[in-house]
């Protein structure tokens, strides 16, 4: 007679499958109206980043189809026995997607940053209260 197998599991995972797809009962504060211009203003600093991310996207993009579609002798022409066209595709186009999204992520993060600092120096979404106590 073989030993009977047992199914171990973590006490995290028994909580979750007792806990079923039974939703948390917990809910987030509303944020107030100074925390949502604020991130009204993050978001928009943020897309006008994103729109110029997908500008100089398609700048790379269309040019490089530009520039073959001006210079066909490009697929011709080969070095080491491999198109021209090919080489600038690769060695070119994909290391510059790379650094434009590289400089995508700091430029929002950078954002985020300026926000969180100006937030934390009492910027101009910061209340202070005025000469009879009340904010404003």
């Amino acid at each position: 007679m073989s030993a009977r197998r047992e199914k171990l599991t973590s006490p995290q995972t028994r909580v979750a499958l007792a806990r079923g797809n039974r939703p948390v009962q917990h809910l987030l504060p509303l944020p107030e109206p100074v925390d949502t211009e604020r991130a009204r203003r993050l978001f928009g600093a943020q897309r006008r980043i994103a729109a110029r991310t997908v500008a100089l996207l398609s700048v790379l993009l269309f040019g490089m189809s530009g520039v073959f579609a001006l210079f066909p002798a490009l697929g011709r022409v080969r070095w080491a026995e491999l198109p021209v066209s090919w080489l600038l595709l690769t060695v070119v186009v994909y290391p510059l997607l790379f650094g434009l999204a590289l400089w995508h992520v700091r430029s929002a993060e950078r954002a985020e940053e300026r926000d969180a600092d100006g937030r934390e120096a009492g910027g101009p979404t910061a209340r202070t209260p005025g000469p009879n106590g009340n904010d404003g």
